[in-house]
């Protein structure tokens, strides 16, 4: 398993991702101790890539969370 980033899952390999996913602000500018903390237990709640609001859905066994520029990921709730 890799290790947590603030951008989460929803950042895209090869693709620059420079907001943090979990609080929407700047990766380089804040310190996202807590956002790492919280990426493995929570959906990402911002686009990495555009740091628009994204859609989320929960429901038991996995979740969605879904970019109107950048499309959705998907990722299970149980390892």
């Amino acid at each position: 398993m890799d290790a947590p980033t603030p951008a989460g899952p929803v950042a895209r390999p090869g693709e620059p991702a420079p907001w943090c996913g979990q609080c929407g602000e700047d990766l380089t500018e804040a310190d996202h101790a807590r956002c790492v903390r919280a990426a493995p237990l929570e959906p990402p709640r911002y686009c990495a890539h555009c740091r628009r609001r994204m859609v989320v859905q929960v429901i038991p066994g996995t979740w969605t969370a879904t970019c109107s520029r950048h499309g959705s990921v998907e990722q299970p709730t149980w390892g």
